[in-house]
């Protein structure tokens, strides 16, 4: 699998060791995040991740700063994006199941190393299940496009 991944710089050291623990299952990685500790803006690795998996560049994304929450705002602004911010497996697997995510997020200041592999695991293991959940799907889209055209605000 092509997957991309982004940070901020309160996440460098997990994105090393998530890329290696990537690397080593097999997957492809596209870094697009920051390799150093200075002070650097969320949004622009967010939205940078996001486009890649919106123009399907990649298979899937993965988004990490302290939180996990403000990447994953900032990604969820790029049409086409589901950027789920989880901190533990089950979670993970859910936003993959029920809401399609294409893009998993979690905080370095929140989940450690060990349970980061367990939520990658959980999520990339996972498929979605459609349904009823390509309904809501659906419906989560159908929102964007109104708002995207600017016909709701």
């Amino acid at each position: 699998m092509k997957i991309a991944i982004g940070n901020d710089h309160a996440a460098t050291a997990l994105k090393f060791e998530m890329m290696d623990y990537l690397g080593n299952l097999g997957h492809e990685l596209v870094n697009f995040g920051t390799d150093e500790d200075a002070s650097v803006n969320y949004p622009d690795y967010g939205e940078a991740v996001a486009r890649a998996v919106a123009r399907k560049e990649v298979d899937c994304g993965v988004l990490i700063c302290g939180t996990g929450i403000g990447i994953s705002l900032a990604a969820n602004k790029v049409e086409g994006i589901r950027a789920a911010s989880v901190s533990d497996p089950v979670s993970a697997r859910l936003a993959r199941e029920h809401n399609d995510a294409n893009i998993i997020c979690f905080g370095a200041r929140i989940v450690g190393p060990e349970m980061a592999r367990a939520i990658l695991d959980a999520y990339l293991g996972a498929e979605f299940l459609g349904g009823r959940h390509a309904d809501r799907v659906r419906l989560i889209h159908e929102i964007e496009k109104r708002t995207i055209e600017g016909r709701e605000l």
